[in-house]
């Protein structure tokens, strides 16, 4: 699949928290890092995601936001 979204992090999913309307999804991208991501209980279940499989997070934004202590 092509994809115009160039931040693609690969990695395995480790965690899937349901909800009523939405889940959320935690991907291990290596060292350490997870990506969660909130989305649809009806994607979560369209998309087949099960923990231990693989996925990837793409990320699309027009602004990114960082914070400190």
């Amino acid at each position: 699949m092509k994809l115009s979204a160039r931040n693609q992090l690969k990695g395995k999913i480790v965690a899937i928290e349901d909800g009523a309307v939405s889940g959320i999804v935690k991907i291990d991208i290596g060292n350490g890092n997870i990506i969660s991501a909130t989305i649809s209980m009806a994607a979560i279940k369209d998309l087949g995601l099960v923990v231990g499989g693989d996925a990837t997070a793409v990320i699309k934004a027009t602004s990114v936001m960082v914070m400190v202590d």
